[in-house]
């Protein structure tokens, strides 16, 4: 029987990688002003920078998770074509959002016995969910089964690694990730946080760095002590509208490691609202995210 992947926008791919490999994706919604936009949608561009400016601005930007009735209608449109699912989704230790799909896929394996409904928490967030996608749409491709390619995503979600850094402490503040003493008192020495994603799926600070410079770097020493066969990856690079850092953070990989190919996008709008503009992100396999 035939099958899809599919995860939801925050898993940050780029539209060549979600239309080359047929990855469904449900988006997330972001609010501004009131206004409800959605954070991904096929064949459409959004402006990126506007909504970093946005942000700049201090403009109040929400988030809103994928509610069940959202996924029951999206996954409905592949079941109704007589196709199985496989959803890959956003960390359950950051958002409800998984937990919307597992409701759904519950109440939909009553109406559809015959088809095969599956889900794995990625335990990960953005790209980091992305390249477990990703991976799992390659192996889709060389034939592997539904049950193959889940037991993968479910055995190497733990190897997707995220290393990141934030440049305006503000946001992490208004999200509740640090407190405001932190906030005022990093932004005056000029402190920069390092963070990744645990291996239980929340957003954790790993260390923090003096300035921006260093803060970057310390991105690429962490790929430079866990990544696994680089020669075989493609690593992606996120970033909150500065995208000369980000090249700059390219250049440093690519100096130090043989790699596939480096990619470098913006970072989603609903990840991005919560870390903030001038946010940069490295994502590759590893031995361990820790």
């Amino acid at each position: 029987m035939s099958y899809v992947i599919i995860t939801d926008s925050c898993a940050n791919l780029t539209d060549e990688m979600i239309e080359k490999n047929n990855i469904g994706v449900i988006p997330l919604s972001f609010h501004v002003n009131g206004e409800e936009y959605k954070s991904y949608e096929q064949g459409k561009k959004s402006d990126l920078k506007k909504f970093y400016d946005m942000m700049r601005e201090k403009e109040i930007i929400t988030t809103s998770l994928v509610s069940p009735d959202q996924f029951t209608q999206f996954f409905k449109t592949y079941l109704e074509a007589g196709q199985d699912i496989l959803y890959i989704g956003f960390s359950s230790a950051l958002s409800g959002t998984y937990q919307s799909s597992v409701i759904a896929a519950e109440d939909l394996r009553e109406a559809y016995p015959d088809r095969k409904i599956m889900t794995v928490d990625s335990l990960c967030a953005s790209v980091g969910q992305g390249l477990l996608v990703y991976y799992a749409s390659l192996m889709k491709a060389e034939g592997k089964s539904i049950e193959e390619v889940k037991e993968w995503a479910e055995d190497n979600r733990l190897r997707s690694c995220h290393w990141f850094t934030c440049d305006d402490l503000f946001f992490l503040k208004r999200g509740g990730r640090i407190s405001a003493s932190a906030a005022v008192l990093g932004s005056l020495l000029q402190v920069k946080p390092v963070m990744h994603v645990t291996d239980e799926g929340k957003l954790a600070v790993f260390s923090k760095a003096r300035g921006r410079k260093q803060a970057m770097q310390s991105l690429v020493k962490h790929m430079e002590e866990t990544v696994e066969n680089p020669e075989e990856q493609v690593i992606i690079i996120t970033h909150g509208d500065c995208e000369d850092e980000a090249l700059a953070i390219k250049k440093m990989v690519e100096e130090k490691f043989t790699v596939k190919e480096v990619i470098v996008t913006y970072l989603d709008p609903v990840i991005g609202a919560h870390a903030g503009p001038g946010t940069l992100a490295l994502f590759y396999m590893g031995s361990n995210r820790e």
